[in-house]
């Protein structure tokens, strides 16, 4: 009765390891100020949880409207970015979906449970759309749908923009998928308000969000409004839009200075990093860092987790082999993993 699409999947890959240094989901490392705690228990505690909150969560609209620079008709807000890049494919990716890869799994998994016909080109040497390549996928293929990471995950590259751009001629509606804009700056925010083909996706997992599942999806206001059509109702709880109220008025100044901590030790632990002989690191406008040493990455991984780091193992996607990525912790997470790895190098060679 399951078709075969769905039996062909392979579930989302995730680290559910226990381990004192946890540097493996991207997740903001620095815990929530305890007077903002207290403020979240307040308005938590006001909720009807008995009641349905409103459908199109305008409270909530408001509030992240303000804090990304756009107007509430831009906005559709999701059960993270996952349940948004599923309308997008459901909606947009009849004629094919391209995906340049190595990157976030969701577009691909999506396509595949959505029963959309996927088209993935393999990244150049630097990790940079492979424009030739692409454009004759997209061509022969007839795609109508193209995925960008920006920065890319799990490389912290940014793509060339110009070649984005090369690709989106053809036809295709383009996705630009910032979650990691706080840590890179870089955006296609205007061309996604001045353009019915382009879109940008946010989140708030990045920036110290991450349980509450918050996606938010920009574009122009009538393609928005049509999109919103097959949202399903109630996507965003009442607890999670109550929290989110709160950290992003009230938690504003402790958001913005924790990631701009983040960016001064993503740099760090990069410096770091490159000065070990046997570590190749990749460039990075995220919050992680791509690394490769010379040893199996899943031999490495288990020797890190031995000395209590957990970091991803990518080695299983293409181009990534004996790669693996870190997320930007604390300081002393940082270090706690700079020694690990200094340890695990020199037990392997």
């Amino acid at each position: 009765m399951v078709p075969e699409r769905v039996r062909r999947l392979e579930p989302y890959k995730t680290e559910t390891s226990k381990a004192r240094v946890k540097l493996s989901s991207n997740e903001l490392p620095f815990s929530i100020p305890e007077p903002l705690r207290e403020r979240i228990k307040e308005e938590v505690s006001k909720i009807p949880i008995e009641r349905y909150p409103d459908p199109q969560a305008k409270d909530l609209k408001e509030v992240v409207a303000d804090f990304f620079g756009v107007s509430e008709e831009n906005l559709i807000l999701g059960n993270g970015s996952d349940e948004l890049i599923y309308y997008l494919s459901s909606i947009f990716g009849d004629g094919g979906i391209y995906i340049p890869v190595p990157t976030f799994p969701i577009y691909s998994l999506s396509a595949e449970a959505l029963g959309k016909r996927k088209v993935e080109v393999l990244l150049d040497e630097e990790f940079d759309v492979d424009l030739e390549a692409s454009l004759k996928a997209v061509k022969n293929e007839g795609c109508t749908l193209a995925y960008y990471s920006y920065p890319n995950n799990p490389t912290g590259n940014l793509f060339s923009r110009d070649r984005i751009r090369k690709i989106r001629e053809i036809g295709t509606v383009t996705v630009i998928d910032e979650a990691y804009y706080s840590f890179s700056g870089e955006t296609f925010l205007e061309e996604a308000l001045s353009r019915e083909d382009t879109f940008v996706l946010r989140s708030l997992s990045k920036i110290g969000m991450a349980g509450l599942r918050i996606g938010v999806l920009i574009g122009r206001e009538e393609v928005v409004k049509e999109i919103d059509k097959v949202r399903l109702p109630f996507n965003v709880t009442y607890p999670s839009r109550a929290i989110a109220r709160v950290m992003l008025t009230e938690g504003r100044e402790f958001i913005e200075d924790s990631v701009r901590k983040v960016v001064r030790e993503r740099e760090r632990l990069k410096k770091e990093m490159e000065s070990m002989e046997e570590v190749e690191v990749f460039p990075s406008y995220a919050n992680f860092i791509l690394f490769r040493t010379p040893h199996p990455a899943k031999l490495v991984h288990s020797k890190l987790l031995e000395r209590g780091v957990l970091v991803r193992d990518v080695s299983y996607m293409p181009k990534l082999e004996r790669c693996l990525r870190v997320s930007v912790g604390t300081p002393e997470e940082n270090d706690e993993f700079l020694e690990a790895l200094c340890g695990v190098l020199r037990e392997l060679s």
